[in-house]
This record gives structure tokens, C-alpha cells and sequence, in this order.
């Protein structure tokens, strides 16, 4: 399927939500506005959310403590149906549902403290739990289900029956313009046809989120029972991580699905998966945090078992830096965490921003936080759990959380395409006011009128970029000695805004591909955002010890946030466009002699061409 640039644009923008009904503190951050109000104080749930969530942790700790081997899953690349069952009943399966439709109906705070203790006992039991109630049918159903669908389906979906989210395809990755699978109405019934890959959950799922093309209308999303006649699982599919996920292809051949279970309506298939991802992201981040917070207690047991040098290793400063970054650095993804999730639970603010910045920001530290504890272990930190106890010592499993952490960095938006989405939401008051001088398209007299429009805009919001509350001594004294933190990030925030205001005098309509630059802009908000975060939490606190850490981590992400502000304009990013080039138009490839290429011959991209399956159906339906 052929798609030019400009299509696949379009596409993408009218799957984006462009109101902004409810205040956001990431949408006025990165329009120079540091809003602390919005924050602060810390929001908090109500005592029976606290109560119910306390209660099920309690259970769910007892399980994964006594039921969960994550080195058996690990070895056999696979959940035991024993576990899988006790979840079941446990009600895992049914945490965010609500009780009238049998679930237990947990807040998303809680959701995610339960997320970090599953998770932490296996990353491939957490993922699996997120995959189904993050992305999968409950969550989409809940927000866009009829009445009917929701008695339905929730209640199948409480009790432990699996679901999966497809969307991606072999030639389809975040381009959802050149969606294959497709979806053609035939009486009562539609009939899908298609080929999806990386269906987490997809192997043992009962049922399916699928988004399809229905002709003339656009990308829509349908529940579909996964034992229906004409799908086949034709694959499970094996990672360098989270081993024991059920991933696979799945192969829909002339698969009959009811009318009734249209999610919404036709056409708002894109515009469903993205509100669903507002807050399902937030899973991501959970997962995150906890190996963060594992990572942190074997790094200090470790470095004060350890002795070199006539020392226990984490006094050496080489290593007392990475367990200051980690302990640092956990701390803040969780002040994120909560956060974000208290103001998904307050429903009082639009979080798309905040969510978008928790899953990039968690994914990409929670990966450099593993790496320095596979460097604090040093050897051991390669070798694997099972090789160390087989010899006698603990089995501390780094080598496999640091695997495991790597897929984050992809799953539900990878790393670069969740920068080019939160800058898309982060200049569209520019491109908004922008409009026609932009467009190529635009005449004359349209690009004259959107100059007027613009000129009016900005003569009102530059000149609150100049001076604020930041530059004041007596700015955020109410936060003692994190005070200093508040100031920079509100001075920060005018200079991002700035900032990005010039950019986008310099390029107009081209800064979409200035990319890299963009990158930049929202990695400075990121840093930022987490600033607040773990500062409104020491706040709330009100623990020395919180304070000494959001102190500790305030500072490391200054200097961050300095060498970003470097960075937007002193950088490498047009030669290395030109290198890239000339590297693809096969300029180098005398560089890439002397090596062998070991790899398994094959197509780069798997054929999805419609038509009937010939591997064997490898579904595997999990104990009831």
C-alpha cells in the first residue's frame, strides 16, 4: 500500500485530540507558563480508593512472593498455567474494572503500585497484566463501550479472560495510514482480512482489540473473539527480553465479526487508541519505576558486601556516583508516576502531555539505571542468575532486568515517536496561530490574514516570557530548600518557550523535520516536568530524607537541562543528515568490509498479502 508523506500526515493529525477542554501543567510548561498551582499540592485519592488498594497489595504480595519463580519463566520462556490461574482469581485480571462489572475496580495509582510489585517479581507477568488492561479491551471499552458492550465484555475480562491489542502489521509500524488489515461490511457482519504483528498476549488471548481499515470510512476498532473461524496464530515470537510474553503474528482470513462490536464508531479507531494510550501509558512507567527501585536495593546491598581496596566498593566515588544516580533517579520516577497517575484519577486535568513525558522519561532512565547496576556488579552483573546461584552465590538477575528494560524504549510509542508527539503537542499553539503562513497551499490573502492572527498572539504571550516568579529570591519559599529547583525550572520554562519560538521563526513549516532539535526541546520538558515532581512529592513528604533526594536529583537533572539548552543550537545535526544520506546512497560501503554477515537469510519485511493461513494455529486458550 502506497502512502505519500503528506497522506500519512493528514492521517495522523485527525487521530489527534486537538481540544484542550481541562488545564494541563505539561501543555503550559512548554508554552513558558510554570503552573505550580496545577500541582501542587500533591493531589491525592480518597481514603476508601487507599483502603481497597492497600487491601489488594496485601494479597498480591502474599501471591508473588509465594507463587511467582520469575527463574522458572525465565527458563522455560513461559507463565505457568498455575500462575496464570491464581491471578485469575486473585482478580489481576480485573484490577482497573470496576466492581459492578466484577473487577476491583483499583484507582490508577493503585493500579500502578500493584503494576511495580507483579512486575518486580516478573517483568513478563507485569507486562502481560499491563498489555491486556492498559491497551487491551478493558480500557477501550470502558472509555467508548456501549452500555451493552460493557456488560459483555468487562465481566469476561475481570474474570481472567486475556486480551490483545492489534494494530501493528509487518509493513506497518507508526504509520497508521498503511494499515493492510481491512475490514469490509457484508450484511450483519464484517470481514476482516490481514496480517498483525507483535500481538502481545496475542498467543493465549480469548479476545482481541483489532484496528482495521473499513473502505471510505478509515481506521476502526473492533473486539473480536480470538477462537473465531479463519484466525491463526502462526507464530510466537521470541525477544532478548520478557521472555515468558505471549507474543505473536496473527492472520485474519475472512473472519466474521458483528456489527454490535464496532468500538465507537467507524473511523474513530486512531482517535480511540490514542485517548486510550492518555492514561494506558502510565503503565510503562510503573513497570519502570519498580525495576528502579529494584535496582536501588541490590546496588546498596552490593556495594556494602563488596570490599576492594580495603573498602566496601560504594564508598570508592567511581561507583558512590552510580548509586547516588540510582537512588536519585528512582526517586524521581516515581514522584512521575504518582503524579501523573493522582492526576488521571482527579480527572480534572488533561494529562496527555504528562502520561507521553512519564513513558519516555521513565523508559529511557529506568534503561541507563539498569545499565549502571550491571556496571556496580560488575562481572556478576553479565552473568545470570542461574549461573551465580549454580556456583553458590545469590542469584541476582541484572543481566535480565537490563533486557527486560529495553523494550520500553519501543513498545507503545518508541522513544522517537514519542518526541515527535509530544513536540507536535508542544508547538501546536504555533502551528495553530501559524495556520496558512505555513501552508504551501495557502493564497495570498489567507497567509495575510493568519500573519494578523499571529502577530495579535504573540504580541501578548512573548512579552510574559521575559521576567517571573523565578527570578525572584523570595520565588517558592515555601518549599525550603528546594526552593532554588522551583526557580530554575519556572526560568527554564520561559527559556524552552523562548526558545521554541525562535525555531519556529527560523524554519515556519519546515521545523517538523528539524527532529532532532524537537527531540531536544521535549527532553529539556521532561527534565523539567520531573524536577516539579519529585520536589510537590518531598513537599508532600515533608521527610528529610525525600527532601535530601529530590535535592540530589534536582541537581544531576540541571545539568542536563543545561547541556540540552547547548545543544539545540550547537550540535552535529546537519552534517550527520548529509552523512546519513550518503551512507544509505552507498558512499561507505567500502567500510563495512572485512566482517561477516551471520545473518538468517529471509525477506526484511514478512509478506501480508490477504489470504488463507498454512502454518499451524499455535493459540494456546490459558486455565479458566
Amino acid at each position: 500500500m502506497t502512502v505519500d508523506e503528506r497522506a500519512a500526515r493528514q492521517v495522523a493529525e485527525q487521530a489527534r485530540e486537538t481540544r484542550w477542554q481541562r488545564p494541563s501543567f505539561g501543555k503550559e510548561l512548554f508554552l513558558g507558563h510554570f503552573r505550580i498551582d496545577l500541582i501542587h499540592p500533591h493531589p491525592s485519592g480518597t481514603a476508601e480508593d487507599r483502603e481497597r488498594g492497600e487491601a489488594f497489595l496485601e494479597k498480591l504480595r502474599e501471591f508473588t512472593e509465594s507463587q511467582i519463580d520469575n527463574t522458572v519463566i525465565e527458563r522455560d520462556a513461559q507463565i505457568p498455567d498455575d500462575v496464570l490461574k491464581g491471578l485469575k482469581d486473585l482478580g489481576a485480571f480485573g484490577m482497573k474494572i470496576k466492581p459492578e462489572y466484577g473487577g476491583i475496580g483499583l484507582t490508577q495509582v493503585y493500579y500502578n503500585k500493584a503494576l511495580m510489585l507483579v512486575g518486580s517479581a516478573s517483568p513478563a507477568i507485569g507486562a502481560m497484566l499491563s498489555a491486556h488492561q492498559s491497551i487491551g479491551v478493558p480500557q477501550p471499552i470502558a472509555m467508548f463501550g456501549s452500555p451493552e458492550q460493557k456488560q459483555e465484555f468487562l465481566p469476561r475480562c475481570a474474570k481472567g479472560e486475556i486480551t490483545a491489542f492489534l494494530l501493528t502489521e509487518p509493513d506497518v509500524g507508526s504509520d497508521p495510514a498503511r494499515l493492510g488489515t481491512t475490514a469490509v461490511l457484508d450484511g450483519d457482519d464484517y470481514v476482516l482480512n490481514g496480517v498483525k504483528l507483535w500481538t502481545t498476549n496475542g498467543v493465549v488471548a480469548d479476545l482481541l482489540v483489532v484496528m482495521a481499515q473499513v473502505p471510505d470510512r478509515g481506521i476502526t476498532a473492533f473486539v473480536v473473539e480470538a477462537d473465531a473461524e479463519g484466525i491463526t496464530v502462526e507464530n510466537r515470537n521470541a525477544f532478548m527480553g520478557l521472555r515468558g510474553l505471549e507474543n505473536g503474528v496473527t492472520r485474519f482470513h475472512n473472519v466474521r465479526v458483528p456489527k454490535k462490536n464496532v468500538i465507537g464508531k467507524e473511523g474513530a479507531g486512531l482517535k480511540i487508541a490514542l485517548a486510550t494510550l492518555n492514561t494506558g501509558r502510565l503503565s510503562l512507567p510503573a513497570l519502570c519505576a519498580g525495576s528502579a527501585k529494584w535496582c536501588l536495593k541490590i546496588a546498596r546491598e552490593w556495594s556494602t558486601e563488596r570490599i576492594q581496596w580495603g573498602l566496601p566498593v560504594g564508598k570508592h566515588e567511581a561507583i558512590a556516583g552510580k548509586i547516588a544516580y540510582i537512588a536519585a533517579t528512582a526517586y524521581a520516577l516515581e514522584a512521575v508516576l504518582d503524579l501523573s497517575s493522582e492526576l488521571a484519577d482527579a480527572g480534572s486535568h488533561d494529562i496527555r502531555i504528562e502520561a507521553a513525558l512519564a513513558k519516555l522519561y521513565a523508559s529511557e532512565k529506568a534503561w541507563l539505571v539498569a545499565d549502571e547496576l550491571v556496571q556496580v556488579r560488575g562481572g556478576r552483573g553479565y552473568e545470570t542468575a542461574e549461573s551465580q546461584a549454580a556456583r553458590g552465590e545469590r542469584g541476582i538477575a541484572a543481566e535480565q532486568v537490563l533486557r527486560d528494560l529495553r523494550i520500553n524504549r519501543i513498545f507503545e510509542g518508541s522513544t522517537e515517536i514519542m518526541h515527535l508527539l509530544i513536540a507536535r503537542e508542544a508547538v501546536d499553539a504555533h502551528l495553530s496561530v501559524a495556520g496558512d503562513i505555513i501552508d504551501p497551499d495557502a493564497d495570498r490573502q489567507k497567509k495575510m490574514k493568519a500573519a494578523a492572527k499571529a502577530g495579535g498572539f504573540y504580541a501578548k504571550w512573548l512579552p510574559t516570557l521575559v521576567v517571573g516568579k523565578g527570578q525572584s529570591p523570595a520565588g517558592y519559599t515555601e518549599f525550603g530548600p528546594l526552593a532554588k529547583h522551583l526557580r530554575f525550572v519556572e526560568r527554564s520554562a520561559r527559556k524552552l518557550a523562548r526558545q521554541t519560538f525562535y525555531a519556529m521563526s527560523r524554519w515556519q513549516g519546515k521545523m517538523e523535520r528539524k527532529q532532532r532539535f524537537l527531540s531536544r526541546i521535549v527532553d529539556i520538558g521532561a527534565e523539567l516536568f520531573a524536577i516539579s515532581a519529585a520536589c510537590v512529592r518531598a513537599a508532600q513528604d515533608k521527610n528529610p530524607n525525600s527532601q535530601v533526594l529530590a535535592d540530589a536529583f534536582a541537581k544531576q537533572a540541571r545539568i542536563r537541562v543545561d547541556e540540552l539548552f547547548e545543544k539545540l543550537w550547537t550540535n552535529t545535526d546537519d552534517s550527520d543528515v548529509l552523512l546519513a544520506k550518503q551512507v544509505m546512497d552507498g558512499d561507505y560501503t567500502w567500510l563495512e568490509q572485512g566482517v561477516v554477515d551471520a545473518s538468517i537469510p529471509g525477506r526484511w519485511i514478512a509478506d501480508s498479502a490477504h489470504r488463507e493461513s498454512t502454518a499451524t494455529n499455535v493459540h494456546r486458550p490459558t486455565p479458566r
